[in-house]
């Protein structure tokens, strides 16, 4: 059996066209690339109610293409991985790798390391009014965003 020689120009078309087949979701959300800040931490439990930072720009998350995420967690930095997929125009699944964080003993009663928990319980988002919802399994709560000029 004789063995053609491809040409340049098809291997190129077909170069062109896998590199048009991403598989990384992440890559199509109105997420990727953008850079936020905690609003409040909303609970399902009345008895937790709504938690809000003093210091609004001590919590963000900045989420890049490649499917790395950074955190600012008061005086504390983290880096996780993220997976996303849309379920709408501005709506999808959303969930978090094991988050890796330093551990400086922070003055904010707890709520960095509070927030870094909750990141694992993330299930899906919508980003409506200019604010991003996290929702969190089970019902256990609402992580509200605002974007910052980062974006």
């Amino acid at each position: 059996m004789k063995h053609r020689k491809s040409s340049p120009i098809t291997l190129a078309v077909a170069a062109a066209a896998l590199a048009g087949c991403s598989t990384l979701p992440e890559l199509r959300t109105p997420l990727s690339g953008s850079t936020w800040r905690l609003v409040e931490m909303q609970s399902s439990d009345d008895a937790q109610g709504t938690t809000q930072p003093g210091n609004r720009d001590r919590y963000t998350i900045k989420f890049n293409a490649d499917g790395s995420a950074y955190l600012q967690l008061d005086c504390n930095r983290g880096r996780t991985g993220w997976e996303a997929s849309r379920t709408g125009a501005s709506s999808g699944t959303l969930t978090f790798k094991p988050l890796a964080s330093t551990r400086a003993l922070c003055q904010d009663n707890g709520l960095g390391e509070r927030l870094a928990q909750q990141l694992e319980y993330v299930r899906s988002y919508v980003i409506r009014d200019g604010q991003l919802n996290m929702s969190l399994y089970a019902d256990g709560g609402i992580l509200v965003w605002e974007r910052t000029g980062q974006n």
